[in-house]
């Protein structure tokens, strides 16, 4: 498989408004490249007829590297969340094509679409999605208990100590505060190891110090367990923890930064809604 389109760059910085400095300069292209854990190629999807019609992805192309924290941004109705379920499998694009790795996903049948999904991709929502009658470690193995695989023990205690759920192993969600709900959620979707974690919003439903808490559990995953994170957020503070923040507009990529800060995101993220406001 080619793993790069043809004329196909992401590196350009979002365009500035008239008296404000770049957001951020662009990767060096002497960096060593990375493995692509994701890479879409020309998305397309359209929603209605006529003058309904709404397209959240127009032919955007994107490479999600391996062992790294990308955030994706944009103003409401850029296609961020669109773009992250065909990434996770989840939705299917009209025209253009997602690949996990080497695997295309618009070629797998229903059967196999979800085991790539229960055995490659963890999700991380907003919502937090834990079982109420389970306790925070029959949740954390669910995963493990539908596929009847035999939970790795070894990194299930390496999860809990890294997220501080020892102690709260024993408790069902509605004991557990909304930053503990959360962390169970993040521990389910580590334990399995799979290629990518995929979160959305992570922080909607917490505090600022429980949102800073689950932001820095998914930046040590990367940082200690070599995982890769692929997340939205409208957020300029939850995205400055990335490695890399993705810009969209109307469906199509507006621009990345590299080593962002909350200053440079948010500067780059109103250039983006100005200049679409603009047109």
């Amino acid at each position: 498989m080619n793993t790069s389109p043809t004329n196909h760059d992401t590196r350009q910085s979002p365009t500035a408004a008239p008296g404000t400095a770049p957001a951020a300069p662009p990767m060096s292209m002497n960096a060593p490249a990375r493995p692509t854990a994701i890479q879409a190629i020309g998305l397309r999807k359209t929603y209605g007829e006529g003058d309904a019609t709404v397209r959240p992805l127009d032919n955007l192309s994107l490479d999600i590297e391996s062992g790294r924290f990308t955030a994706i941004m944009g103003p409401s109705g850029s296609g961020k969340s669109t773009l992250l379920n065909m990434l996770a499998g989840l939705d299917t694009p009209d025209s253009g094509e997602v690949f996990i790795g080497e695997t295309p996903l618009s070629k797998l049948n229903d059967r196999r679409l979800t085991a790539i999904r229960r055995d490659r991709i963890g999700f991380v929502f907003q919502s937090f999605n834990l079982v109420p009658a389970m306790n925070a470690e029959e949740n954390i193995l669910l995963p493990s208990q539908l596929t009847g695989a035999k939970p790795d023990r070894q990194m299930f205690r390496r999860i809990v100590d890294l997220l501080g759920l020892g102690e709260r192993l024993k408790h069902r969600p509605h004991e557990l505060s909304g930053g503990q709900q959360q962390r169970v959620a993040v521990a389910r979707a580590l334990v399995a190891r799979p290629d990518v974690i995929v979160a959305d919003e992570p922080t909607g439903n917490l505090d600022s110090n429980a949102g800073e808490e689950v932001l820095g559990i998914l930046r040590a995953s990367v940082d200690e367990l070599g995982q890769t994170v692929v997340m939205v957020t409208h957020d300029p503070r939850a995205a400055a923890r990335a490695d890399r923040v993705v810009l969209l507009a109307d469906g199509r990529l507006a621009g990345e930064l590299t080593e962002p800060n909350p200053d440079s995101v948010a500067t780059a993220l109103m250039n983006v809604t100005n200049a679409g406001g603009a047109r």
